[in-house]
């Protein structure tokens, strides 16, 4: 019995150290770059407020059509704060959520808080990069009449998610010279997305360039300028917003 206690105690120390590893790693994501401080800052053109989420939108008009972002794995929410800004400024509602650990995985179900929320939105529209991609997928499976678009950045559906005969519009975008989601994972991804679905690869654009938080280990290096890159990204996102 003293054996036994003993294992059970040796087990429960090492999956208690494991448990405050995961946690110290989880909640400390690349720190945001410059870029994406200063586009938290509110003008005449943008307000931008924070919280829980970062919401951007146009003062000056009311949005009809909002669009929710959930951050890439262990990345800071903040770090996409210059794409959603650039999406508000085209006239629509943007939430970019924050995550529990930094891991989409733990909030799946966020944006049914984000459109509880914001009643006065007619339609709703979601999309992630990476892990965040993979579970904004799900949301859209799971709440079909919530969701009325889903945008893709460097990611695909989670393992059972299939949405090909959803009739949603999808657009996934994806950088070729990505070292984390290749071409070739894109590819296999096309028979659970519908067969309408837009696809945008960005010649030369990696995995780290959806945001502003620096390189990303096991990339591939850019060939493109993170803004270029941001940009494409920002007009094929709007291109799907425009058709809801």
């Amino acid at each position: 019995m003293r054996r036994r206690s003993k294992v059970i105690i040796g087990v429960l120390l090492v999956l208690a150290i494991f448990m405050v590893g995961f946690v110290a790693w989880a909640e400390t994501p690349p720190t945001p770059m410059p870029e994406a401080y200063a586009a938290l800052e509110s003008d005449s053109s943008v307000a931008v407020s924070s919280g829980k989420w970062l919401i951007f939108y146009t003062p000056s008009s009311q949005p009809t059509t909002g669009f929710i972002i959930y951050p890439g794995g262990r990345v800071d929410f903040r770090s996409y704060a210059p794409m959603a800004r650039a999406i508000a400024a085209e006239g629509y509602l943007v939430v970019v959520t924050r995550m529990p650990l930094n891991l989409a995985i733990f909030g799946a179900n966020t944006a049914d808080d984000v459109i509880k929320s914001y009643q006065e939105i007619g339609s709703w529209a979601i999309g992630g990069h990476s892990l965040g991609g993979s579970m904004a997928t799900q949301f859209a499976h799971d709440n079909p009449s919530k969701v009325k678009g889903l945008v893709l950045w460097a990611s695909y559906p989670p393992s059972g998610v299939d949405l090909s005969e959803s009739g949603l519009p999808v657009t996934t975008i994806y950088g070729s010279n990505d070292g984390l989601v290749s071409a070739m994972k894109i590819d296999e991804s096309m028979s659970l997305l519908p067969p309408t679905t837009v696809r945008v690869e960005i010649a030369g654009g990696n995995h780290a360039y959806f945001g502003w938080y620096g390189d990303q280990a096991g990339d591939n290096p850019a060939t493109i300028t993170r803004e270029l890159q941001q940009n494409i990204t920002v007009a094929a996102t709007v291109e799907l917003l425009e058709k809801l």
